[in-house]
């Protein structure tokens, strides 16, 4: 059977009827409206006329408006809207940042490379411990540090294995690219005379020749003294950064004699600081002589480079929230003589199960602790870190431990207090504990810091972070990095003292 094809359902009314209903009362006004505007009729005619007079005036209204009252325009050039967006989008540093003015002003001398880079390509030479050209390397911040966790975050930049005997190298790296440099000595107020004398020091660390030991310093004496600009203020207005202790530079020429026959296994300091042309100079270095007013301590350099304060501002943040399971640490080995405390310290920390202990002795012991990914895992978990004497007062772990956050336990006056005056503040319970190395207190480490309470080591801490960027050294290929560091307290410091030495 073949299927038949349905017809569609039928509505009530055709096509064309579909609207009649609603149509009936709009018919004659479509008649109406089709006779006058439709039609060559006098209306319509009419009608047309004054539509156009209406258009003639409402333009002739219009321009006439224009005429009396012109439109205001701003023109904004290309570089006001650069600026005006990066006002809205760049946030401002939250730190202060220096400037520099005709009190700071500084001169770079040019030397002969014998007195600064010619020393660094004999790196392999320059001491007898180790190979320093991986330390020599970067301006001296040292080898990179790729990638390492702190907490539960990874650092990747601004982290290098720095020697702690390299801050000279980066003061002279920092200098060259500084904005209060002036290539117009008549316009400098100070005068850099950068000499690497803690290298050449280490390089000939057990030379018993003494004509040989002083035989660099005595050139570099000799070249600086010829100067024009020496002349001026003889050497007032001069500084030199050293990288080693002061105690490398302070041999008397009465005491030749006895050093002539010393071993060549005995250390023989050089005598630059005890020349009366150093003595008119202002001298930098990581460790002075209290009593000496020419010699201002300034910071070792630790693992922390930042190019930005976005760097520096974003440490100090996870310093601040970091979790410090540890009430104490000590990072170090056992000595001798004077600096047998850290015997004590080592034994008091094995004891405790509030203590972490880095232990350096031993050949995995000393590896490990040249290591900054292995201090600085402990020093960020640490309330406290003790700062004990070494081989002289004065340690770089001190530096380690506020740029991890931690609170720094002193046992001599020596170590800081008398010699960081332009870093530290003056009221040293402010950032610190300290505790005599003498008293009863330093046999029972733990319970003196139990003492504390959590609010005022809070406080502490907060002292502490706050001083990170005047105790870093920057990237000396940083330039606005927005804010001060170790290199900018110096320069502002210096221009300080030698304008009172002066005027």
């Amino acid at each position: 059977m073949s299927s038949r094809k349905q017809a569609p359902p039928s509505f009530p009314w055709t096509e064309g009827e579909k609207y009649s209903s609603n149509n009936n009362n709009n018919s004659k006004f479509k008649e109406i409206f089709y006779y006058f505007f439709t039609l060559n009729t006098i209306p319509y005619v009419l009608v047309r006329c004054c539509a156009l007079l209406f258009l003639f005036l409402s333009a002739s209204w219009l321009l006439l408006l224009l005429l009396c009252f012109p439109p205001t325009t701003t023109t904004t050039s290309s570089n006001d809207v650069v600026r005006e967006q990066a006002q809205v989008a760049e946030p401002q540093s939250p730190f202060k940042i220096p400037t520099c003015d005709k009190n700071m002003s500084v001169y770079v001398y040019t030397l002969p490379p014998q007195f600064n880079l010619g020393l660094l390509r004999q790196c392999n030479n320059l001491s007898i411990k180790a190979n320093m050209c991986p330390a020599v390397a970067n301006s001296g911040l040292g080898q990179p540090l790729n990638y390492f966790r702190i907490g539960h975050s990874a650092v990747t930049s601004s982290w290098y294995t720095t020697h702690q005997y390299t801050a000279e190298i980066i003061f002279h790296a920092r200098l060259q690219n500084h904005p209060c440099r002036t290539q117009d000595p008549a316009r400098a107020s100070l005068f850099y005379v950068p000499f690497y004398g803690g290298f050449d020091a280490l390089s000939k660390y057990r030379e018993a020749n003494l004509t040989a030991r002083d035989e660099l310093t005595f050139s570099l004496v000799d070249y600086i003294q010829a100067q024009p600009w020496w002349q001026r203020n003889h050497g007032k207005d001069h500084f030199m950064a050293l990288g080693t202790v002061v105690w490398d530079f302070m041999r008397t020429m009465s005491n030749a004699s006895s050093s002539c026959s010393s071993s060549s296994k005995v250390r023989t300091p050089g005598t630059l600081l005890k020349l009366p042309a150093a003595e008119n100079m202002s001298v930098l270095i990581i460790e002075r002589h209290p009593w000496q007013p020419n010699q201002h301590g300034i910071p070792y350099p630790s693992y922390f480079h930042p190019s930005t304060w976005r760097e520096m501002a974003a440490w100090q943040r996870k310093m601040r929230l970091m979790e410090r399971p540890h009430l104490f640490s000590f990072v170090g080995a056992r000595r001798k003589n004077k600096a047998a405390i850290r015997n004590e310290f080592i034994r008091q920390c094995s004891e405790s199960t509030r203590c972490k202990l880095l232990n350096c002795e031993g050949p995995d012991g000393a590896r490990r602790c040249l290591q900054p990914r292995e201090i600085m895992r402990v020093m960020t978990r640490s309330q406290f870190c003790l700062q004990a004497p070494g081989d002289t007062p004065t340690r770089r772990s001190t530096f380690d431990s506020v740029l991890a956050g931690c609170v720094p336990v002193f046992f001599s006056r020596h170590t800081a207090y008398s010699q960081y005056a332009w870093y530290l503040p003056g009221e040293a319970s402010r950032y610190s504990v300290y505790i005599d190395e003498k008293s009863s207190a330093s046999r029972g480490i733990e319970e003196e810091l139990l003492k504390i309470s959590s609010k005022k080591v809070k406080m502490m801490r907060e002292e502490i972070i706050d001083l990170m960027p005047s105790l870093t050294y920057a990237h000396p290929n940083a330039t606005d990095f927005g804010f001060g560091d170790a290199v900018d307290v110096a320069l502002a410091s210096l221009a300080k003292h030698i304008g009172e030495l002066i005027n």
